[in-house]
């Protein structure tokens, strides 16, 4: 591939990170405001772990920089709505 290639490669994934960002904020915020419980907790227990073990992975064994922010990104929003359903889950 030619180098503008690999950078609109770049860009093109540094984008799937915020738009999984901004995916996640809805349910996110529904479950921060107790509105409805609209996460499936089994599924993401799953999630949250496959995405802390790519999330580790870009840190120790491919440490590029935009992999572990879109990586550690990803993990940190299944991590709150995970976080969230639970305690929605506990208060009911």
């Amino acid at each position: 591939m030619n180098e503008l290639s690999l950078e609109a490669l770049a860009i093109a994934y540094a984008g799937t990170g915020v738009t999984g960002l901004v995916g996640y904020w809805p349910t996110i915020k529904d479950l921060y405001h107790h509105r409805k419980a609209s996460a499936n907790i089994p599924s993401y227990i799953i999630w949250t772990a496959s995405s802390l073990i790519a999330f580790l992975y870009s840190l120790f064994i491919l440490p590029d920089f935009l992999f572990i922010i879109v990586s550690g990104t990803h993990f940190v929003a299944c991590a709150i709505v995970l976080i969230l359903s639970i305690n929605l889950k506990n208060d009911r």
